[in-house]
Protein backbone atom coordinates (compact mmCIF):
# COMPACT_ATOMS: atom_id res chain seq x y z
CA UNK A 1 0.00 0.00 0.00
CA UNK A 2 1.27 3.46 -0.67
CA UNK A 3 1.38 6.16 2.18
CA UNK A 4 0.05 9.49 2.91
CA UNK A 5 3.27 11.93 1.98
CA UNK A 6 4.50 15.17 3.64
CA UNK A 7 6.52 17.68 0.91
CA UNK A 8 8.00 21.24 2.64
CA UNK A 9 9.89 22.58 -0.11
CA UNK A 10 7.38 25.38 -0.28
CA UNK A 11 7.78 26.58 3.19
CA UNK A 12 11.19 26.97 3.26
CA UNK A 13 12.35 30.25 2.73
CA UNK A 14 11.23 32.03 6.14
CA UNK A 15 13.21 29.09 7.77
CA UNK A 16 15.63 26.56 5.84
CA UNK A 17 16.25 22.88 5.80
CA UNK A 18 19.10 23.27 7.79
CA UNK A 19 17.45 24.92 10.50
CA UNK A 20 14.54 22.07 10.21
CA UNK A 21 17.20 19.73 11.36
CA UNK A 22 19.01 21.61 13.54
CA UNK A 23 15.52 21.16 15.65
CA UNK A 24 15.93 17.25 15.76
CA UNK A 25 16.99 16.98 19.48
CA UNK A 26 13.83 19.15 20.63
CA UNK A 27 11.58 17.03 18.36
CA UNK A 28 13.75 13.81 19.79
CA UNK A 29 13.31 14.93 23.48
CA UNK A 30 9.94 15.50 22.89
CA UNK A 31 9.25 12.05 21.02
CA UNK A 32 10.91 10.33 24.39
CA UNK A 33 8.48 12.03 26.32
CA UNK A 34 5.87 10.69 24.58
CA UNK A 35 7.04 6.94 24.94
CA UNK A 36 8.50 7.00 27.94
CA UNK A 37 5.58 8.72 29.10
CA UNK A 38 7.69 11.41 30.94
CA UNK A 39 6.10 14.20 29.92
CA UNK A 40 3.00 16.44 31.33
CA UNK A 41 -0.58 14.38 30.53
CA UNK A 42 1.25 11.16 30.12
CA UNK A 43 -2.01 9.71 31.89
CA UNK A 44 -3.14 10.72 28.43
CA UNK A 45 -1.67 8.77 26.57
CA UNK A 46 -3.81 6.01 25.42
CA UNK A 47 -3.66 6.79 21.93
CA UNK A 48 -0.53 6.37 21.30
CA UNK A 49 -0.68 2.33 20.90
CA UNK A 50 -4.22 2.63 20.19
CA UNK A 51 -4.38 1.46 16.39
CA UNK A 52 -1.88 -1.56 17.06
CA UNK A 53 -3.70 -2.69 20.21
CA UNK A 54 -7.50 -3.21 18.87
CA UNK A 55 -8.29 -6.62 19.37
CA UNK A 56 -10.26 -8.73 16.89
CA UNK A 57 -13.12 -9.51 19.51
CA UNK A 58 -13.65 -5.57 20.23
CA UNK A 59 -13.94 -4.56 16.24
CA UNK A 60 -16.25 -7.61 16.33
CA UNK A 61 -18.32 -6.04 19.33
CA UNK A 62 -18.10 -2.93 17.04
CA UNK A 63 -19.53 -4.44 14.28
CA UNK A 64 -22.38 -6.05 15.74
CA UNK A 65 -23.44 -3.59 17.30
CA UNK A 66 -23.34 -1.45 14.36
CA UNK A 67 -25.36 -3.85 12.32
CA UNK A 68 -28.12 -3.71 14.95
CA UNK A 69 -28.35 -0.18 14.62
CA UNK A 70 -28.51 -0.24 11.02
CA UNK A 71 -32.23 -1.53 10.97
CA UNK A 72 -32.97 1.93 11.86
CA UNK A 73 -33.99 4.30 9.78
CA UNK A 74 -31.74 7.23 11.57
CA UNK A 75 -29.04 6.95 13.63
CA UNK A 76 -28.39 10.07 15.99
CA UNK A 77 -25.02 10.71 17.12
CA UNK A 78 -24.78 12.45 20.74
CA UNK A 79 -21.63 13.99 21.82
CA UNK A 80 -19.72 17.25 21.31
CA UNK A 81 -15.85 17.77 20.71
CA UNK A 82 -14.21 14.81 20.20
CA UNK A 83 -16.98 13.08 20.99
CA UNK A 84 -18.61 13.84 16.87
CA UNK A 85 -16.25 15.32 15.16
CA UNK A 86 -14.03 12.20 14.34
CA UNK A 87 -17.15 10.68 13.24
CA UNK A 88 -18.22 13.71 10.80
CA UNK A 89 -15.21 14.20 9.70
CA UNK A 90 -14.81 10.58 8.42
CA UNK A 91 -18.22 10.09 7.66
CA UNK A 92 -18.51 13.40 5.49
CA UNK A 93 -15.51 12.40 3.70
CA UNK A 94 -16.49 8.60 2.87
CA UNK A 95 -20.60 8.64 2.25
CA UNK A 96 -22.06 10.43 -0.73
CA UNK A 97 -22.09 14.18 -0.71
CA UNK A 98 -26.11 13.95 -0.87
CA UNK A 99 -26.42 11.32 1.19
CA UNK A 100 -29.86 13.29 3.05
CA UNK A 101 -31.70 13.53 -0.61
CA UNK A 102 -31.04 9.60 -1.35
CA UNK A 103 -34.33 7.39 -1.47
CA UNK A 104 -32.77 4.39 -1.53
CA UNK A 105 -29.92 3.95 1.17
CA UNK A 106 -28.26 1.14 2.34
CA UNK A 107 -27.40 2.51 5.80
CA UNK A 108 -29.10 4.88 7.99
CA UNK A 109 -29.12 8.89 7.80
CA UNK A 110 -26.29 9.71 10.76
CA UNK A 111 -27.56 13.01 12.32
CA UNK A 112 -25.90 14.82 15.30
CA UNK A 113 -26.81 16.50 18.43
CA UNK A 114 -25.71 17.49 21.31
CA UNK A 115 -23.14 19.49 20.11
CA UNK A 116 -24.81 22.42 20.07
CA UNK A 117 -27.48 24.00 22.70
CA UNK A 118 -29.64 25.15 19.59
CA UNK A 119 -33.34 24.98 20.37
CA UNK A 120 -34.17 25.72 16.52
CA UNK A 121 -31.82 22.87 15.55
CA UNK A 122 -33.01 20.69 18.47
CA UNK A 123 -36.79 21.51 17.88
CA UNK A 124 -36.46 20.56 13.95
CA UNK A 125 -34.24 17.12 14.77
CA UNK A 126 -37.34 15.80 17.06
CA UNK A 127 -39.55 17.18 14.50
CA UNK A 128 -37.86 15.12 11.70
CA UNK A 129 -37.89 12.10 14.14
CA UNK A 130 -41.43 11.92 15.02
CA UNK A 131 -42.95 8.28 14.27
CA UNK A 132 -39.35 7.13 12.84
CA UNK A 133 -37.87 4.37 14.53
CA UNK A 134 -34.26 5.77 15.41
CA UNK A 135 -30.98 4.61 17.05
CA UNK A 136 -29.82 7.13 19.50
CA UNK A 137 -25.30 6.62 20.11
CA UNK A 138 -25.05 8.61 23.20
CA UNK A 139 -21.45 9.53 23.90
CA UNK A 140 -20.22 11.16 27.25
CA UNK A 141 -17.49 10.18 29.97
CA UNK A 142 -19.92 11.40 32.60
CA UNK A 143 -23.42 11.87 31.36
CA UNK A 144 -23.58 15.22 32.72
CA UNK A 145 -21.97 17.66 29.90
CA UNK A 146 -24.47 20.07 29.50
CA UNK A 147 -25.24 20.00 25.45
CA UNK A 148 -25.37 16.31 24.78
CA UNK A 149 -26.85 15.64 28.21
CA UNK A 150 -29.81 18.36 27.15
CA UNK A 151 -29.98 16.79 23.62
CA UNK A 152 -30.40 13.34 25.46
CA UNK A 153 -32.97 13.75 27.80
CA UNK A 154 -35.17 15.37 24.84
CA UNK A 155 -34.73 12.68 22.57
CA UNK A 156 -35.18 9.97 24.53
CA UNK A 157 -38.38 10.78 25.66
CA UNK A 158 -38.91 11.08 22.03
CA UNK A 159 -37.81 7.79 21.05
CA UNK A 160 -40.23 6.08 23.77
CA UNK A 161 -42.70 7.75 22.75
CA UNK A 162 -42.04 6.66 18.90
CA UNK A 163 -41.52 3.16 19.43
CA UNK A 164 -42.64 2.43 23.55
CA UNK A 165 -40.44 2.07 27.07
CA UNK A 166 -39.39 -1.31 26.68
CA UNK A 167 -38.60 -1.22 22.48
CA UNK A 168 -36.26 2.24 22.61
CA UNK A 169 -34.00 0.22 24.88
CA UNK A 170 -32.76 -1.66 22.45
CA UNK A 171 -31.91 1.41 20.03
CA UNK A 172 -29.68 2.84 22.73
CA UNK A 173 -26.20 2.49 22.73
CA UNK A 174 -23.87 4.42 25.20
CA UNK A 175 -20.31 5.11 25.26
CA UNK A 176 -19.60 6.11 28.71
CA UNK A 177 -16.82 5.62 31.70
CA UNK A 178 -16.25 1.34 32.75
CA UNK A 179 -17.74 2.01 36.14
CA UNK A 180 -18.56 6.22 37.02
CA UNK A 181 -20.67 8.53 36.33
CA UNK A 182 -24.88 9.60 35.40
CA UNK A 183 -24.77 7.71 31.94
CA UNK A 184 -23.15 4.73 33.18
CA UNK A 185 -25.72 4.49 36.07
CA UNK A 186 -28.20 5.12 33.80
CA UNK A 187 -27.18 2.61 31.19
CA UNK A 188 -26.82 0.04 33.63
CA UNK A 189 -30.59 0.32 35.36
CA UNK A 190 -31.85 0.63 31.84
CA UNK A 191 -29.82 -2.82 29.81
CA UNK A 192 -28.09 -0.74 26.81
CA UNK A 193 -25.87 -2.06 25.23
CA UNK A 194 -22.49 0.07 26.73
CA UNK A 195 -18.72 0.57 25.12
CA UNK A 196 -16.43 2.14 27.31
CA UNK A 197 -14.19 5.30 26.49
CA UNK A 198 -10.89 4.54 27.91
CA UNK A 199 -9.49 6.34 30.94
CA UNK A 200 -6.18 7.63 29.24
CA UNK A 201 -7.48 9.17 25.69
CA UNK A 202 -8.85 12.18 25.66
CA UNK A 203 -11.88 13.27 23.49
CA UNK A 204 -9.44 14.49 20.48
CA UNK A 205 -8.23 11.34 20.61
CA UNK A 206 -10.67 8.89 20.72
CA UNK A 207 -11.37 8.36 17.14
CA UNK A 208 -10.16 5.52 17.42
CA UNK A 209 -11.71 3.71 20.30
CA UNK A 210 -15.80 3.07 19.98
CA UNK A 211 -16.51 6.92 20.23
CA UNK A 212 -15.85 7.21 17.05
CA UNK A 213 -15.50 3.55 15.51
CA UNK A 214 -19.33 2.83 16.54
CA UNK A 215 -20.77 5.50 14.50
CA UNK A 216 -18.64 5.27 12.07
CA UNK A 217 -19.06 1.54 11.56
CA UNK A 218 -22.86 2.16 11.82
CA UNK A 219 -22.55 4.64 8.46
CA UNK A 220 -21.10 1.63 6.48
CA UNK A 221 -17.85 2.97 6.58
CA UNK A 222 -14.67 -0.12 6.91
CA UNK A 223 -13.24 0.92 9.99
CA UNK A 224 -11.01 -2.61 9.54
CA UNK A 225 -9.29 -0.20 6.80
CA UNK A 226 -9.45 3.03 9.25
CA UNK A 227 -7.71 0.99 12.14
CA UNK A 228 -5.12 -0.55 9.69
CA UNK A 229 -4.18 2.86 8.27
CA UNK A 230 -3.80 4.04 12.09
CA UNK A 231 -1.49 1.22 12.56
CA UNK A 232 0.81 1.68 9.82
CA UNK A 233 1.37 5.30 10.70
CA UNK A 234 1.76 4.22 14.09
CA UNK A 235 4.41 2.38 12.88
CA UNK A 236 5.78 4.68 10.17
CA UNK A 237 6.06 7.56 12.97
CA UNK A 238 7.41 5.49 15.59
CA UNK A 239 10.24 6.62 17.73
CA UNK A 240 12.73 4.40 16.16
CA UNK A 241 12.41 6.12 12.66
CA UNK A 242 14.85 8.45 11.81
CA UNK A 243 14.09 12.11 12.15
CA UNK A 244 14.78 12.54 8.15
CA UNK A 245 12.05 9.61 7.10
CA UNK A 246 9.37 10.36 9.95
CA UNK A 247 6.90 12.97 8.66
CA UNK A 248 5.21 13.48 12.33
CA UNK A 249 8.53 14.60 13.75
CA UNK A 250 9.80 16.81 10.30
CA UNK A 251 6.03 18.53 10.52
CA UNK A 252 6.33 19.12 13.71
CA UNK A 253 9.97 20.91 13.96
CA UNK A 254 8.42 23.17 10.64
CA UNK A 255 5.21 23.52 12.86
CA UNK A 256 6.97 25.56 15.64
CA UNK A 257 9.97 27.02 13.79
CA UNK A 258 7.25 28.89 11.84
CA UNK A 259 5.79 29.61 14.57
CA UNK A 260 9.16 31.09 16.16
CA UNK A 261 9.35 32.97 13.16
CA UNK A 262 6.49 35.06 13.03
CA UNK A 263 4.07 32.69 11.81
CA UNK A 264 1.18 32.65 14.55
CA UNK A 265 -1.70 30.90 12.34
CA UNK A 266 -1.83 28.06 10.46
CA UNK A 267 -4.43 27.72 7.94
CA UNK A 268 -5.33 23.78 6.89
CA UNK A 269 -6.79 24.15 3.27
CA UNK A 270 -8.01 21.33 0.50
CA UNK A 271 -9.11 21.22 -2.65
CA UNK A 272 -11.61 18.65 -2.26
CA UNK A 273 -14.80 19.97 -0.46
CA UNK A 274 -15.74 15.73 1.44
CA UNK A 275 -12.91 16.89 3.41
CA UNK A 276 -14.01 19.87 5.48
CA UNK A 277 -14.64 18.47 8.55
CA UNK A 278 -11.37 16.43 8.71
CA UNK A 279 -10.12 20.02 8.72
CA UNK A 280 -12.71 20.84 11.65
CA UNK A 281 -11.60 17.83 13.49
CA UNK A 282 -7.74 19.19 13.17
CA UNK A 283 -9.07 22.32 14.42
CA UNK A 284 -9.76 21.15 18.12
CA UNK A 285 -7.05 18.43 18.26
CA UNK A 286 -4.43 21.46 17.56
CA UNK A 287 -6.43 24.19 19.03
CA UNK A 288 -7.15 21.84 22.16
CA UNK A 289 -3.87 20.65 22.39
CA UNK A 290 -1.38 23.86 21.68
CA UNK A 291 -3.39 26.99 22.78
CA UNK A 292 -2.51 27.37 26.68
CA UNK A 293 0.13 29.08 28.97
CA UNK A 294 -0.38 32.43 26.29
CA UNK A 295 1.11 30.03 23.48
CA UNK A 296 0.35 28.38 20.58
CA UNK A 297 -0.31 28.60 16.87
CA UNK A 298 -4.06 29.41 15.80
CA UNK A 299 -5.60 26.65 13.90
CA UNK A 300 -8.21 27.47 10.96
CA UNK A 301 -9.27 26.29 7.60
CA UNK A 302 -10.13 26.53 4.21
CA UNK A 303 -12.34 24.85 1.42
CA UNK A 304 -11.03 25.65 -1.67
CA UNK A 305 -11.38 26.58 -4.41
CA UNK A 306 -14.61 28.26 -2.30
CA UNK A 307 -12.91 29.95 0.01
CA UNK A 308 -10.27 31.17 -2.39
CA UNK A 309 -13.42 33.85 -3.58
CA UNK A 310 -13.59 34.86 0.41
CA UNK A 311 -10.63 34.36 1.95
CA UNK A 312 -8.36 34.32 -0.86
CA UNK A 313 -7.25 38.34 -0.99
CA UNK A 314 -6.81 38.07 2.98
CA UNK A 315 -4.27 34.94 2.30
CA UNK A 316 -2.22 36.84 -0.71
CA UNK A 317 -2.18 40.32 0.04
CA UNK A 318 -2.92 40.53 4.10
CA UNK A 319 -0.56 40.21 7.48
CA UNK A 320 2.16 37.50 6.66
CA UNK A 321 1.59 35.81 10.62
CA UNK A 322 0.17 32.82 8.28
CA UNK A 323 1.30 29.19 6.91
CA UNK A 324 -0.80 26.99 5.08
CA UNK A 325 -0.88 23.13 5.03
CA UNK A 326 -2.82 22.16 2.24
CA UNK A 327 -4.09 18.27 1.88
CA UNK A 328 -3.82 17.12 -2.01
CA UNK A 329 -6.06 14.02 -2.50
CA UNK A 330 -4.15 12.39 -5.63
CA UNK A 331 -6.87 10.41 -7.49
CA UNK A 332 -10.83 11.05 -7.31
CA UNK A 333 -13.03 8.41 -6.78
CA UNK A 334 -15.42 9.21 -9.80
CA UNK A 335 -14.94 10.00 -13.15
CA UNK A 336 -16.29 13.31 -14.80
CA UNK A 337 -15.24 14.97 -18.44
CA UNK A 338 -16.39 18.52 -19.62
CA UNK A 339 -18.09 18.75 -22.41
CA UNK A 340 -18.17 20.81 -25.50
CA UNK A 341 -20.85 23.28 -26.07
CA UNK A 342 -20.97 24.67 -29.69
CA UNK A 343 -22.07 28.13 -29.17
CA UNK A 344 -18.88 28.77 -26.59
CA UNK A 345 -20.29 31.40 -24.97
CA UNK A 346 -18.82 30.63 -21.71
CA UNK A 347 -15.16 30.50 -23.38
CA UNK A 348 -14.59 26.96 -21.87
CA UNK A 349 -13.88 24.95 -24.63
CA UNK A 350 -10.42 25.37 -24.19
CA UNK A 351 -11.38 22.54 -21.63
CA UNK A 352 -13.27 20.59 -23.04
CA UNK A 353 -12.59 17.15 -23.15
CA UNK A 354 -10.49 17.82 -20.16
CA UNK A 355 -11.26 15.77 -16.79
CA UNK A 356 -13.20 18.16 -13.70
CA UNK A 357 -10.16 17.02 -11.14
CA UNK A 358 -6.94 18.31 -13.70
CA UNK A 359 -8.78 21.48 -13.58
CA UNK A 360 -8.89 21.39 -9.97
CA UNK A 361 -5.26 20.48 -9.53
CA UNK A 362 -4.33 23.51 -12.05
CA UNK A 363 -6.16 25.59 -9.26
CA UNK A 364 -4.19 23.85 -6.71
CA UNK A 365 -1.01 24.29 -7.80
CA UNK A 366 -1.89 27.63 -9.31
CA UNK A 367 -2.85 28.73 -6.08
CA UNK A 368 0.14 26.90 -4.21
CA UNK A 369 3.02 29.38 -6.71
CA UNK A 370 0.68 32.38 -5.54
CA UNK A 371 0.34 31.95 -1.90
CA UNK A 372 4.27 31.46 -1.53
CA UNK A 373 4.85 33.99 -4.11
CA UNK A 374 2.46 36.33 -1.33
CA UNK A 375 4.89 35.54 1.44
CA UNK A 376 2.59 32.44 2.81
CA UNK A 377 4.92 28.75 3.71
CA UNK A 378 3.36 26.36 2.12
CA UNK A 379 3.36 22.33 3.80
CA UNK A 380 2.27 19.81 1.39
CA UNK A 381 0.14 16.37 2.63
CA UNK A 382 -0.59 14.38 -0.30
CA UNK A 383 -2.87 11.75 0.02
CA UNK A 384 -3.59 8.08 -2.42
CA UNK A 385 -7.15 8.26 -1.91
CA UNK A 386 -9.69 8.99 -0.38
CA UNK A 387 -10.48 6.32 1.52
CA UNK A 388 -10.67 4.99 4.77
CA UNK A 389 -7.20 3.53 5.40
CA UNK A 390 -5.93 6.97 3.85
CA UNK A 391 -7.81 8.62 6.36
CA UNK A 392 -6.53 6.51 9.18
CA UNK A 393 -3.35 7.08 8.25
CA UNK A 394 -4.06 11.18 8.43
CA UNK A 395 -5.78 10.81 11.86
CA UNK A 396 -3.06 9.25 13.66
CA UNK A 397 -0.24 11.34 11.53
CA UNK A 398 -2.00 14.54 12.72
CA UNK A 399 -2.24 13.04 16.63
CA UNK A 400 1.16 12.01 16.88
CA UNK A 401 2.46 15.27 15.25
CA UNK A 402 0.29 16.97 17.72
CA UNK A 403 1.67 15.15 20.61
CA UNK A 404 5.29 15.80 19.34
CA UNK A 405 4.71 19.89 18.07
CA UNK A 406 3.06 20.37 21.94
CA UNK A 407 5.65 19.22 24.24
CA UNK A 408 8.57 21.20 21.74
CA UNK A 409 6.37 23.94 22.30
CA UNK A 410 6.97 23.57 25.93
CA UNK A 411 2.54 22.87 26.78
CA UNK A 412 0.83 20.03 28.14
CA UNK A 413 -0.70 18.71 25.30
CA UNK A 414 -3.55 16.56 27.04
CA UNK A 415 -4.96 18.93 29.49
CA UNK A 416 -7.76 21.51 28.35
CA UNK A 417 -8.27 23.96 31.74
CA UNK A 418 -9.14 27.00 29.76
CA UNK A 419 -12.59 25.16 28.34
CA UNK A 420 -14.33 25.13 32.00
CA UNK A 421 -14.29 29.34 31.95
CA UNK A 422 -17.60 29.60 30.09
CA UNK A 423 -19.44 26.33 31.57
CA UNK A 424 -18.80 28.20 35.01
CA UNK A 425 -19.99 31.44 34.16
CA UNK A 426 -23.08 29.60 32.30
CA UNK A 427 -23.91 27.30 35.72
CA UNK A 428 -24.05 30.64 37.43
CA UNK A 429 -26.45 32.35 35.21
CA UNK A 430 -28.36 29.80 35.48
CA UNK A 431 -28.39 29.35 38.83
CA UNK A 432 -27.16 25.86 39.22
CA UNK A 433 -27.28 24.13 42.38
CA UNK A 434 -23.88 24.91 44.48
CA UNK A 435 -23.39 27.81 42.14
CA UNK A 436 -24.99 30.74 44.55
CA UNK A 437 -21.52 31.71 45.35
CA UNK A 438 -20.43 32.06 41.70
CA UNK A 439 -24.00 33.31 40.65
CA UNK A 440 -23.82 36.19 43.06
CA UNK A 441 -20.43 37.31 42.00
CA UNK A 442 -21.44 37.62 38.43
CA UNK A 443 -24.55 39.12 38.63
CA UNK A 444 -23.12 41.38 40.29
CA UNK A 445 -20.12 42.21 37.82
CA UNK A 446 -22.81 42.40 35.21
Amino acid sequence: MKSISLNIDKALGVITKKQVNALEPEVKKAMSLLHEKTGKGSDFLGWLHLPSSIREAELEDIETAAGKLRKCEVVVVIGIGGSYLGTKAVVEALNNSFDLLQKKRKNPLIVYAGHNIGEDYLSELCEMLTGVKFGIINISKSGTTTEPAIAFRILKKLLEKNVGNEESKDCIVAITDKTRGALRMLADQEGYKTFVIPDDVGGRFSVFTPVGLLPIAVAGVNIRELVKGAADMEKATDEKVPFDKNIASIYAAIRNLLYRNGKKVEILANFHPKIHYIGEWWKQLYGESEGKDGKGIFPASVDFTTDLHSMGQWIQEGERMIFETVISVEKPDRKMTIPTDEADLDGLNYLAGKRVDEVNKMAELGTQLAHVDGGVPNIKITMPELNAYYIGQLFYFFEKSCGISGYVLGVNPFDQPGVEAYKKNMFALLNKPGYEKESKAIREKL
